[in-house]
């Protein structure tokens, strides 16, 4: 027959065998290898086509800290189906440390948008500004108190390292906060909080305090238990970092006097009962504590000379004889 221009004619004899499922399987897999390899030192967007087919699809993103994140999406075209590997930014990461406050991790958020353009030059969506937009009402979690009402967020945006990208917002970061503290809150057990009649957001402002009094792990749920025994003997709990807290003193600098002397609601110094919030965001083995004190009848604690360990007691007079001795007052 004649050619026409333009046109292949057919070749003649058996018609070429097209791949098995199996061998295309294979060979995307092999090309995904190479791309990934090819790309596992970059964080920026990369696009490589692989034909198949397949029916139209969008996969989730597979998460992972140490490579490329990849999705797979399938598109139908004139000429058959074509199947896309994009390979993603790695992820950035952020990490609010236990003890921190809403004003620090906002603080903190602002830091690690400024690292992310000078190192990696990505402007991020996350900044101070919104994140404390986001956390400015007392959003109670799913998990935590049915019909609960608290006056402020504080407490409960949990400290753990959190991975986001460029275009996650402060929204969505808040959300996974809100989550982990979910997941932690709930492997606690309150049965002996409530037999003192404690209600869960007590343990938590207990827990806040107690992440802010303590930089020995094994002194948690001694620090707890002159709390509750405070609380039972209706003194006041003296807590200094309540005080710093509810007048913003910063840490390095002393309590004055007259701010000793000071009427607000969380100078424990002062005042009976607890704080009317947390000081801070406590991790899982504060509010451990604070759900579990231990069985011991203290009242006092002072700081050591090392500054990191307490000398606990029952007697104020022990207490009053090793402050002295040491030079310094405690609660």
């Amino acid at each position: 027959m004649d050619e026409r221009g333009g046109v292949i004619p057919p070749r003649q004899g058996r018609p070429p065998q097209r791949p098995d499922s199996r061998q295309v399987t294979r060979r995307r897999l092999l090309a995904l290898g190479v791309l990934l390899l090819l790309l596992g030192g970059l964080g920026w967007l990369a696009v490589a086509a692989i034909g198949g087919g397949s029916d139209t699809a969008s996969l989730p993103p597979t998460t992972s800290s140490s490579t490329l994140l990849y999705r797979t999406v399938t598109k139908t075209t004139a000429t058959g189906t074509v199947e896309t590997v994009i390979a993603m930014a790695k992820p950035f990461h952020i990490v609010f440390p236990e003890g921190f406050t809403r004003d620090l991790m906002a603080a903190r958020v602002a830091a690690v948008a400024k690292i992310a353009r000078r190192e990696r030059h990505a402007r991020t969506r996350l900044a101070k500004r919104t994140y404390l937009r986001a956390t400015r009402a007392p959003h109670v979690p799913l998990c935590f108190h049915a019909g609960a009402k608290v006056p402020s967020i504080e407490g409960f945006l949990f400290p753990a390292t959190f991975e986001f990208f460029r275009q996650t917002t402060s929204a969505e970061l808040v959300a996974e906060q809100l989550d982990a503290f979910c997941q932690n809150w709930q492997k606690l057990d309150l049965t002996y909080a409530r037999s003192k009649h404690l209600t869960p957001y007590d343990v938590l402002i207990i827990a806040s305090m107690v992440e802010k009094e303590t930089l020995s792990p094994d002194e948690r749920q001694l620090v707890a238990a002159v709390i509750y025994n405070r609380l039972h003997a209706r003194m006041p709990l003296g807590i200094d970092a309540t005080l710093r807290y509810g007048l913003n003193i910063p840490p390095t600098e002393s309590i004055h006097q007259s701010q000793l002397e000071s009427d607000s609601p969380y100078n424990t110094r002062k005042l009976l009962g607890l704080p009317p919030t947390p000081i801070a965001s406590p991790g899982l083995a504060s509010m451990q504590a604070a759900a579990h004190p231990a069985h011991v009848n203290y009242l006092y604690f002072v700081r050591k000379p090392d500054k990191k360990h307490h000398f606990f007691t029952a007697s104020y007079k022990a207490f009053q004889d090793y402050a002295n001795a040491h030079g310094y007052g405690g609660p």
